[in-house]
């Protein structure tokens, strides 16, 4: 059933080639918002007319420009404000994920809270879990993965809700990134007084389906290109980044492979043998996502536009 939050928020959901997984998502969104916008990234499994014949107003990215999660989230959130200029909140969910009953409600309660206080608070996510954690290793990675600390955080994730207001004010989402497009506007948000928290509560049911190592292998990839490329665009403001990239590159070096059990047992140490088996293995996609990143950044400096495609792992 749809609260008392019809006029205030509306929902950006993305997705590309969902399937199934759409299904749910759309119909967890309209038990609880009544205005929400589906945006296609060229989807070839039905995915447009499943949007359509379920009530929902759909944009269609035009194909000749490269496709990108900040791309759609921003182009949803184009549609909503000009049909509803009068919306103050926007939630983002991705097309793979389940929207958790009550949450949206207790999140809406969060944002008003602090908007009356005439504090800093711009959005708020939750826990997003995994629906099938013991289908694979790389789900159970996944799932630990969402699990990060309560409170300011500096990467919201692809689902959150934001008040429209600190979202345009930094102009959303930057669309030529093809992943960590969520810290980014984290950090921007940051510079520009505004914080974001993650709250104690369930938000979303998320299905990675990630069942093979190439599966496992590309996701990391794309973290790798997305964390040399952070490092390019914010590295002054957040410091970790050259840590993390320098530690991706040393630890992939084959001379450092001889010590990768110290590196094994101390984050075993801390997270468990399954995490320090990845976590040491990642080190190698990671770099080589780096790597990625710097051969099309040298292409760009010598005048030659690399096309920046997307690292899909589904």
């Amino acid at each position: 059933m749809i609260g008392g939050n019809s006029d205030e928020v509306g929902f950006v959901i993305i997705g590309r080639n969902e399937g199934e997984r759409l299904a749910l998502a759309i119909a967890s969104v309209q038990r609880q918002a009544a205005r929400a916008v589906y945006v296609d990234s060229g989807s070839i499994d039905g995915s447009v007319k499943l949007a359509v014949e379920r009530g929902l107003p759909v944009v269609e990215l035009d194909p000749g420009i490269p496709f990108t999660a900040a791309r759609a989230r921003n182009a949803g959130f184009g549609w909503l404000v000009r049909h509803y200029p009068e919306l103050k909140f926007v939630h983002f969910i991705d097309g793979d994920c389940e929207l958790v009953p009550g949450w949206l409600d207790y999140a809406l309660g969060v944002l008003r809270a602090d908007e009356q206080a005439q504090g800093e608070l711009a959005g708020v996510c939750g826990r997003r879990r995994e629906r099938d954690p013991h289908a694979s290793p790389y789900n159970r990675l996944c799932d630990n993965e969402w699990n990060t600390p309560v409170g300011i955080t500096h990467n919201c994730g692809g689902d959150v809700l934001f008040r429209v207001a600190p979202l345009r004010s930094v102009g959303g989402y930057r669309e030529d990134l093809i992943a960590g497009e969520e810290p980014d506007l984290c950090s921007r948000l940051r510079r520009s007084g505004w914080t974001v928290r993650r709250l104690d509560a369930e938000m979303t049911i998320h299905d990675a389906a990630i069942m093979r190592f190439s599966q496992w292998w590309q996701r990391n990839r794309r973290s790798g290109y997305a964390m040399a490329e952070g490092l390019a665009l914010r590295g002054e403001h957040e410091p970790g980044l050259r840590r993390g990239v320098v530690s991706n590159l040393v630890w992939s070096l084959p001379p450092m492979w001889l010590m990768w059990p110290v590196l094994w047992t101390r984050v075993c140490l801390r997270s468990g043998p399954l995490a320090a088996s990845f976590i040491t293995l990642g080190k190698l996609p990671h770099c080589q996502g780096q790597s990625d990143y710097w051969r099309r950044s040298r292409r760009e400096r010598a005048d030659r536009p690399a096309a920046t495609r997307l690292i899909e792992y589904k």
